[in-house]
This record gives C-alpha cells, sequence and structure tokens, in this order.
C-alpha cells in the first residue's frame, strides 16, 4: 500500500468541510482445498477501493469508490459532500456534535510463519495428507481439508492530519468428515469453522490441525451407532465451540447498540435489552464476565483502531453478571447516551462502518473440566454447533450440536447424537453454575448484518461453562 502519494492525493481533493476522512482497503485471499482426497481448484481475490465521509453542517455522506485516481478521488469526495447536505436537518442526530478524532497509530499482526514463506504445492501436499487421515472407513461418505487465508489492510486518513495505518492477517483451518449408514448421515468438524485465528501458519499447530483427523472421523462414526439425546430438563455442559455461538447470539447480537435503537428491526431484528437496563441489570449469575477485547493479539477480530478511528480498549460488558455496557461506537454512544466501545467497523471499502462485535470474550472461571463433570448427576456434555434458531429480539433460541455424550453421576458415559437445547437468553444465563479455568481462542468468519448486507469476521474466546435446568431434546422431538 503506497500510503504516501495517496496521503498527497487526498489532501489535495479533500473538501471544505466540518470534518473528512478517506478509508482505503485493500484485500487479498486464497483458497485451497482437497476434498476425497482431490485437489480442488485453488481461487485466489484481490479488492481494493476507497470510502470518503464527509460531515458538514450537521449533516453526514459517504461515497465510496474503485477509482482511486486524483480525479475518482475528488468525484467520490464531491458525492459525499452533497449527501451531508442533502442530510442536514434531516438524520437521527446532529453529526456536528460528534467528536470525531484525528487518531495516529499503526497496528500489524503478529506472524510468526508467513503464509508466503511455503510453496503452494507444500500447502497443497499438508492438505492431502489431512485429506487421507479423514477416510478411515467405508461409512465416512464426504471428507474435506481447507485452508482461507486473507490479508486486511486500511489506511484511514482525516483532512485535519490524522492517519492510522493497519495489517490483519488469518487463517482459518477447515475439516469435515460426512459419515452415512442407511437413512443416517452425521457430521463431524474442526469445529465448524471455529478454529479460526489471526496470524500465519503457526495457527495450524496451535489450533492441533494436523492431528485431529482420526478424531473427527471416529466421532462422525460414533455418531452413527449412538442413540438419539434423551429429553429432560437438566445440567448442559458446554464446550467451547457451541460456548462461542451461544455467546455471539444470545449476548452479542442484543448489546448491539443500533439494534436496541431500532435501526436492524426490519432486516437482523430488535433487541430484547433496552436503554434503561445498562447498569443495573441482572445478565446472568455471579459467574457471568464479558469482555470486548479487540486487543488479544491471537483472536480473529484484533485491531488497533476501528473504521471510525476509534482506539480499540478492553471493556467489559458484563461484570459479575451485571449489565455494564453495550457495543455500541460513536454514533450509536451520541445517539443513545450510553457508554459503548471502538467497535465501528466496515465489512469492505464500500460499506459504511455499523456496530459489530469484534472479540467478544467470556472470561475465564475456576472450575476443571473435571470438577464440572463431576458436579452434574444427570445431563450432557454437547461440542460444536450445527443449528441454531433465535427470534428477532435475541431472546428465545434453540441450538443443536454435532455431538453429544452423557453425564450420569458425575462420570461421562455413553455418546448421544443429534443434542439440541432451548433457552430463553433473559434466564439461561442466570442458571450459569461453573466456569472453565481454561480458556479456548476461536471465532467465525460469517457475521451478518446491516442493509446492505455486511458480513465481517468475529472473535470468540470462551471456557467450558455447565448450565442447570436446560429443556434438552435430541432428534426424535423438536
Amino acid at each position: 500500500m503506497d500510503d504516501t502519494s495517496f496521503q498527497e492525493r487526498f489532501q489535495r481533493i479533500a473538501p471544505r468541510a466540518d470534518f473528512c476522512s478517506l478509508r482505503l482497503v485493500e484485500e487479498r485471499s486464497q483458497h485451497v482445498s482437497v476434498r476425497q482426497n482431490i485437489v480442488q481448484p485453488v481461487t485466489s481475490s484481490e479488492d481494493r477501493g476507497a470510502m470518503l465521509t464527509v460531515v458538514d453542517g450537521g449533516g453526514l455522506g459517504y461515497a465510496a469508490t474503485g477509482d482511486l485516481s486524483q480525479e475518482g478521488l475528488h468525484q467520490a469526495a464531491e458525492h459525499a459532500r452533497a449527501w451531508a447536505k442533502r442530510s442536514a436537518g434531516h438524520s437521527v442526530l446532529d453529526f456536528s456534535r460528534l467528536q470525531l478524532a484525528s487518531p495516529s497509530g499503526a497496528y500489524t499482526t503478529p506472524v510468526a510463519r508467513p503464509w508466503a514463506s511455503v510453496p503452494l504445492g507444500e500447502k497443497i501436499d499438508l492438505l492431502r495428507r489431512v485429506c487421507e487421515r479423514l477416510k478411515t472407513d467405508g461409512r465416512i461418505v464426504d471428507w474435506e481439508a481447507s485452508l482461507f487465508y486473507s490479508e486486511h489492510e486500511t489506511l484511514y486518513l482525516t483532512a485535519e492530519g490524522g492517519r492510522t495505518q493497519q495489517r490483519l492477517i488469518s487463517l482459518v483451518p477447515m475439516l469435515s468428515a460426512t459419515a452415512n449408514a442407511g437413512s443416517d448421515t452425521q457430521i463431524r468438524t474442526f469445529g465448524g469453522r471455529g478454529f479460526c485465528r489471526q496470524g500465519g501458519l503457526e495457527v495450524l499447530d496451535q489450533t492441533g490441525f494436523q492431528a485431529a483427523a482420526p478424531r473427527i472421523a471416529a466421532e462422525a462414526l460414533q455418531l452413527l451407532d449412538a442413540p438419539n439425546c434423551p429429553q429432560d430438563r437438566m445440567d448442559v455442559l458446554l464446550a467451547p465451540d457451541q460456548m462461542m455461538l451461544q455467546i455471539h447470539e444470545s449476548i452479542g447480537h442484543p448489546l448491539e447498540l443500533d439494534r436496541i435503537l431500532g435501526d436492524e428491526r426490519n432486516y437482523a431484528g430488535t433487541s430484547f435489552v433496552t436503554p434503561d437496563m445498562f447498569g443495573s441489570y441482572r445478565y446472568g449469575s455471579d459467574l457471568l464476565n464479558i469482555t470486548f477485547d479487540p486487543t488479544r493479539v491471537e483472536e480473529f477480530a484484533s485491531y488497533g483502531f476501528d473504521d471510525d478511528g476509534q482506539p480499540a480498549q478492553r471493556a467489559y460488558l458484563i461484570r459479575h453478571g451485571v449489565l455494564q455496557r453495550g457495543l455500541g461506537g460513536l454514533t450509536s454512544q451520541a445517539r443513545s447516551g450510553l457508554p459503548g466501545v471502538a467497535n465501528s467497523r466496515a465489512q469492505s471499502w464500500n460499506r459504511p462502518p455499523i456496530d459489530r462485535m469484534a472479540n467478544l470474550n467470556l472470561e475465564p472461571g475456576e472450575s476443571s473440566f473435571e470438577e464440572m463433570v463431576a458436579a452434574v448427576e444427570c445431563g450432557v456434555y454437547m461440542q460444536t454447533n450445527t443449528s441454531w434458531s433465535i427470534d428477532d429480539s435475541r431472546n428465545k433460541f434453540q441450538f443443536g450440536c454435532e455431538w453429544g455424550r452423557l453425564i450420569e453421576n458425575g462420570r461421562l458415559t455413553s455418546v448421544v447424537k443429534n443434542p439440541n437445547y432451548r433457552g430463553v437468553s433473559a434466564t439461561f444465563w442466570r442458571n450459569l453454575k461453573m466456569v472453565g479455568n481454561q480458556l479456548q481462542v476461536l471465532g467465525t468468519p460469517y457475521c451478518g448484518k446491516g442493509e446492505p448486507n455486511q458480513v465481517i469476521r468475529v472473535g470468540h474466546a470462551a471456557p467450558t461453562c455447565l448450565f442447570g435446568e436446560v429443556e434438552v431434546f435430541g432428534g426424535a422431538s423438536a
């Protein structure tokens, strides 16, 4: 990214206005996959463009362009200024009230083993070996190993001289094995796509990617012979790769301030959380501690500044079970009068930033896995989300997992298939009984929101957690 010449170009075209910023984004990605021991076509992509934002007379306008010449940027700036004038006096907020920063700084993902340091042929050979280890039995009817690598570079400039530059590098390792017998088909994966992290090829060692294939295949076969999960109200022990979705859907989305303000009502929905709850609402038991933490370098959605130029900082959203603050950037904070975080993020150069989760983590507790199992008289241990359904206020939910194991009288016993559970966000977290002491770093590449839709990366770190009085059911009922 030639930022010096670009900065000069921006200074020449920035219009006279109360505020003007430019966000230049470059993205590169590559997907390498081997399915059923056959190398799939390697796909690569590159994308580059800029968005200009203008605040003038209380209005705000923005315009994006892939034409990065001086003339192209000038036209985009004039479009943004024209929209700012049109919107003045007609928006939900007088944007002259915003304290827009002129930040300075840089952030780069630490990388120990760069993607480019290993030739493509060696990466394919690695995936071939891993893929072959998934095909352990004739009942494994589909199997795949793949890697998705991406680089995301951003240069943020303001007419007043603000400048930040960021380079985010991430890797998503994926494995799956599909087993079939008669009319029954069962799938086990490598935490869904959950073992995604920022970093280079060292992520494969950190997540145990190469060693996981035989276990995944064996567990897919176990499920074919397993009975359905029983139906009852009981304890549920959730592994981190299911806790990830539980946090995402029933804490992350409900706490987005733009959703609480009604912006997402027509598309992604509203929230059962209302503004008066912040500071006093009992969201969960005393064991529930949720942090927004984009500063944890290995997590999938780490950064130094959000797309409004606000510096990233760790903050508690829920502390000892009590709701503290929401997930809202500068604009939502000004509109609601509530405390928020630096989470104004855009999918790419051609989308405006909106309130997004980034890294949302459940802080570890003091219990070992063995202690939590021993505390259960009758329950189910569930791993890896496979299905989800939640109402548009993010309150009532129903989640299904790939793999389950009964817990009887303090011991893990038989494997069960199709484990599902349902609950209500407002009461589910109050039944959090024990929190594990081992944090696992996970995430998802595909969190959707906004009109037009924006798909963005989100990180979730969580330990195994034990919940009481949960309604559990299996594949025989719904």
